[in-house]
């Protein structure tokens, strides 16, 4: 601008909270370059006048370090145009923010915005400023957190905007606060950080002033002289700053002017100055109009109506004994107690010195809260007091006395804090399970704990009731984060109910308990387990081939599919065969079906258990000669219990099946050859002289004990005789038909039967006892017979694999 000069008026920085005057801001009038002490320009911009307004426009220079500060900087321009000479100078605030990439070291961000502006306003960009691109910016998931009731700024996570999202009223925001800040806490994720967000409001010319009253009335005795100053009713104004109430004007009246008067706290009480004597008897009242004027762009105002009324004479005031009364009263207090005793004095006597209380301005928050007694001035709680709403009220009282005198004080309520209020918490992220192999360390929540009471009141410390399994952190003035402090296992515990308390510093203290339960999923740690070590079964010969011989199990912890299990068998391709192989040995392996996979082993013993299904064999004579001239030569002088033969013979199966007994099936004479049943010995059984046949036939049957028995026979030639040659016209001879006894074999076939069903019934009998005492299918207890004593059958690892002769009774 022609003929303008610009200097600078004052710099307040506002980096932290608190301005603080910066003396070292320098601007060059000509070219506009704003400068610090460092002589580095930090912004250059230029003037311009509207209508009824100054601006100017910056900008920050390219040459300037890289920092990120918010000032204030109030410039002074004076004109210096014309012949003239006459000055005139205009402060007027450029606010400039220089946004640039540097983080404070306290995560402090700080923007500025006015009151009213639209929803949806842009505020700043928080991404821009953290030094984050709008992809991090995105995946880190920014949350604001405000300890306000309404949220009335929000963040795009899309381009990193701070824009507004509620309607903002300074009033109702701060009421009479000359400073107003929203205070927020942006947490950002992966990893986590912490960032205090401070906007300022700005105040705007939306509000006009309002007077207590739209009527004033003043009565002024006949006799008041000229100069007398007569208090009216100030009118309120919730702006701020030059948006507040600067001036009042009275409609033109030659017999009253207007004055103001001010009070300690700056507060401008308009006052009627009496300009010339009043007669009652020409006028007995006057109507003026009071208007109250703002210094907001546009101007706002009010208007009030001022009655004064002619009266006779009344020349004191009521006075009260200071202007402002301060009171500190505690927010419990009782509906009806007592805030203070108010009392004006007034000299006069008799009507004119009954005096009259009233409020003349409270806030509308302050009416449902306080009440003024008119007659004694006794101002009481009609209603519950909250530190956490408001910590302080302001009103004004008006004194009135019979004349119509009034006089004004103001009274400032302090609100005390009590411990009213329990800490809250709240959890601003939660993982709701974790996998039990997470280590310790592992975040689990982050907690945002507060205490709306402050001082000791808001002091908060927290503890959790798992101190073994979790662990709660710290990580700011109102914030921890719960995090593992041991080695999860599912298996021992699948889920956990931690309980949060949290207790403030106040007295009685004051808690608040917050339960999270947290799931822990399964990951496949456990291998399957067989229930037993080793395996030992004993399993019959000759079975079907898919017959079931046992089940084998193993179990796995681990739960889904990480515990289902499946078998296979390695390296097994055996016969059960009791007399190829009489026991083996193989794996079995249980595998879960994990990702990886996990597996164990167990070895299965197979002990084969012999069937009779060998019948015995005899060696000697061998059978292959019956047909031959095969002859056993007995002595003529052989005498009772010579040995003339032995019958040998073997079993392939073992065990009692392999036990082998010798029997005479076919014999001319029944006594005179006897045979060992257990050693198979044939033996004369009485002298030979009186044998009338030279050449005999006996037929031996050899037996095994199995169940059923199973058997073989030879047939033995006997011939009496000292050698070959005597007995040969005996063997020519060749008889068709042995001469045998019918009776004989008839008693010998009986006598086998009963003794086989005996034996089979005494069998059948021991094994039904020995089943009701054992319940077991793979063990065998002792296996009795009636005729030999009880053993213990065991792998046939440990049983021979010859034929077992019998025990022989003694």
């Amino acid at each position: 601008m022609a003929g303008c000069q610009l200097t600078i008026a004052a710099a307040i920085r506002h980096y932290v909270p608190g301005a603080v005057m910066d003396r070292s801001w320098h601007i060059n009038p000509r070219n506009t370059v704003i400068k610090h002490d460092r002589s580095v320009p930090v912004a250059q911009g230029s003037i311009a006048q509207g209508e009824g307004s100054l601006w100017a426009s910056l900008r920050p220079s390219e040459q300037h370090d890289q920092r990120k500060l918010f000032y204030h900087i109030y410039l002074k321009m004076t004109d210096i145009a014309g012949n003239r000479r006459k000055q005139w100078q205009q402060i007027f605030q450029v606010f400039c923010l220089f946004f640039f990439f540097i983080t404070d070291a306290y995560g402090q961000l700080q923007y500025s915005v006015l009151e009213e502006m639209k929803k949806g306003s842009v505020i700043g960009n928080v991404a821009k400023d953290l030094g984050l691109n709008m992809e991090e910016f995105a995946i880190r998931k920014c949350k604001l957190i405000s300890k306000a009731k309404i949220k009335y700024c929000n963040i795009n996570l899309e381009n990193g905007d701070l824009f507004v999202s509620d309607r903002i009223d300074r009033e109702s925001l701060c009421e009479i606060q000359t400073n107003c800040f929203i205070n927020l806490e942006a947490v950002i994720e992966k990893p986590l950080n912490f960032y205090t967000i401070t906007i300022q409001i700005q105040d705007v010319n939306d509000n006009s002033p309002i007077f207590s009253k739209n009527h004033f009335d003043v009565e002024i005795s006949e006799v008041t002289s000229p100069g007398a100053r007569f208090a009216l009713g100030n009118a309120q104004d919730p702006d701020l700053g030059s948006n507040s109430i600067q001036s009042y004007t009275l409609s033109g009246n030659e017999n009253f002017g207007l004055g103001e008067k001010i009070t300690t706290d700056g507060i401008k009480y308009p006052e009627i100055i009496l300009e010339k004597s009043l007669d009652r008897e020409k006028q007995r009242y006057y109507e003026l109009i009071l208007t109250a004027l703002d210094g907001g762009n546009p101007q706002k105002s009010s208007t009030a109506t001022v009655r004064i009324i002619v009266q006779d004479f009344n020349d004191n005031l009521p006075m009260f004994n200071q202007d402002t009364y301060r009171v500190r009263l505690h927010e419990d207090a009782a509906i009806g107690s007592l805030v203070i005793h108010l009392n004006a004095t007034d000299e006069d006597e008799g009507s004119n010195a009954e005096i009259n209380y009233s409020f003349s301005h409270i806030s509308e928050k302050a009416q449902h809260l306080f009440t003024l007694d008119s007659l004694n001035g006794d101002i009481k709680v009609i209603g519950n007091l909250d530190h956490e709403t408001s910590n302080s009220y302001e009103m004004t009282v008006e004194a009135k006395d019979g004349g119509g005198h009034v006089t004004h004080c103001k009274v400032s309520v302090q609100v005390i804090d009590v411990n009213d209020n329990a800490p809250e918490i709240t959890i601003t992220s939660l993982s709701a399970s974790i996998p039990e192999d997470s280590p310790p360390g592992t975040v689990v929540s982050l907690l945002n704990v507060q205490d709306l009471d402050s001082g000791m009141n808001s002091e908060v410390v927290c503890h959790i009731s798992d101190t073994l399994a979790f662990q709660l952190i710290p990580s700011s003035s109102t914030y921890y984060k719960l995090v593992t402090a041991a080695s999860m296992d599912r298996e021992r515990n699948p889920s956990y109910n931690v309980t949060i308390q949290c207790m403030d510093g106040g007295s009685p203290p004051l808690s608040t308990n917050k339960t999270i339960q947290l799931n822990i999923s399964d990951v496949n740690d456990n291998a399957p387990v067989f229930e037993k070590m080793k395996y030992i079964l004993y399993i019959g010969e000759n079975n079907q081939p898919g017959t079931s011989i046992h089940n084998v199990r193993a179990s796995d912890p681990d739960g889904d599919e990480n515990g289902k299990i499946s078998y296979s068998i390695l390296n097994s391709n055996r016969s059960f065969d009791y007399e190829q192989l009489r026991e083996f040995q193989f794996q079995v392996m249980a595998k879960d079906s994990g990702s990886p996979p996990l597996s164990s082993n167990v070895t299965v013993r197979i002990c084969i258990i012999d069937k009779n299904d060998n019948a015995p064999k005899i060696l000697y004579p061998s059978p292959d000669t019956e047909g031959s001239a095969l002859f056993e030569f007995i002595p003529h002088s052989a005498e009772k219990g010579y040995l003339v033969t032995k019958v040998i013979a073997v079993d392939a199966d073992s065990g009692h099946n392999a036990w082998l007994s010798y029997h005479l099936l076919q014999v001319p004479d029944p006594s005179f050859f006897t045979i060992g049943k257990y050693t198979g010995e044939i033996k004369i059984g009485r002298d030979i002289q009186d044998v009338a046949t030279v050449r005999q036939k006996i037929v031996v049957l050899v037996k095994d004990n199995g169940i059923p028995s199973l058997s073989c026979t030879v047939s033995i030639q006997l011939v009496v005789a000292e050698n070959f040659q005597q007995v040969v016209p005996e063997i020519k001879k060749q008889p068709n038909i042995s001469n045998t006894s019918s009776n004989a074999t008839f008693y010998l076939v009986v006598s086998i039967a009963l003794i086989s069903i005996v034996f089979i019934a005494t069998v059948l009998i021991t094994v039904v006892l020995k089943c009701r005492k054992s319940s077991t299918p793979t063990r065998y207890g002792p296996y009795s017979r009636n005729v030999y004593p009880q053993f213990t059958l065991g792998c046939p690892s440990e049983i021979s694999d010859t034929s077992l002769p019998f025990p022989i009774l003694i």
